[in-house]
């Protein structure tokens, strides 16, 4: 990930105090790279899409600690086939779609810049470590996972932008809808599993809370609480969690029955049969 950080960092620079904008020779252009430019097949990974020294420097710095994170999770080698299966489905789907506006004859720039891919990294990063705690603006704590749906809007508003605009403005404007589908695409390559074993586990936790056992067993708690003045008690020593609020109380999974204990005796028991 520093490569491309500082690989950006150097466009812009030379973007903002060279005698001309570099950026317009690193994009993604197939007229162009079939008459010779073959570097734009790579280079507009480095193009920045903001002129705004504050919010670049923010983004390009978030860009390297998110990625950095992920890389040391993952290692150099997946990181790398991560960012570079990204790469290559945007290189294929932007030339499919060159040819279909014809780039052969017309120079039509398709990609510029590796926003949208760099952004699903916030989406890797949520996967892995849903809880971390990340310093919004360097003030505000929030977790990766609330962050997460942040970026899932930021990219469903490019995704409908891009379509607007291609009803509006014709199928050129479909250059705007490509990456971040292939962003998204790229992700669930890699988190399929991740994503299946979470649903998996969501279902099953719906219905849990949702079965008939789990039912009775709220409002059999429910009625005892009410009759007795208490949640859980002891089937050994009789402790309550009225009269010991700091106790821990589970319920044995060996026992034939609904029977409580305490600390001391979750452990320390004869099962009844």
């Amino acid at each position: 990930m520093m490569y491309i950080v500082i690989g950006t960092a150097f466009v812009y620079i030379l973007d903002q105090f060279g005698p001309f904008p570099i950026s317009n020779y690193l994009a993604f252009d197939l007229y162009h790279i079939i008459h010779g430019q073959v570097w734009r097949l790579i280079t507009f990974i480095f193009i920045p899409l903001n002129d705004n020294p504050f919010w670049f420097i923010l983004s390009l710095y978030m860009y390297w600690w998110i990625g950095s994170a992920v890389e040391r999770e993952w290692g150099s080698t997946k990181f790398t086939v991560f960012y570079g299966t990204g790469v290559l489905l945007n290189i294929l789907s932007s030339l499919i779609l060159s040819l279909f506006l014809g780039g052969f004859t017309t120079s039509i720039p398709i990609l510029y810049g590796a926003d949208y891919l760099n952004m699903s990294l916030f989406f890797s990063m949520a996967t892995l470590f849903p809880d971390l705690s990340i310093l919004l603006f360097f003030v505000i704590p929030l977790k990766a996972k609330w962050l997460a749906w942040v970026d899932a809007a930021l990219f469903a508003y490019g995704i409908v932008k891009g379509l607007v605009y291609t009803v509006m403005y014709g199928p050129v404007m479909l250059v705007m809808v490509i990456p971040p589908i292939i962003a998204i695409l790229n992700y669930f390559l890699f988190f399929w599993s991740d994503i299946a074993e979470f649903c998996t586990r969501t279902f099953r936790r719906a219905k849990h809370q949702t079965s008939r056992q789990t039912i009775n067993f709220k409002q059999a708690t429910r009625h005892a609480q009410q009759q007795k003045g208490y949640i859980h008690k002891c089937a050994v020593c009789g402790k309550t969690d009225t009269d010991y609020p700091d106790e821990e109380f589970r319920y044995c999974s060996k026992c034939n029955g609904y029977y409580c204990y305490c600390s001391e005796h979750i452990h320390n028991h004869v099962h009844i049969e």
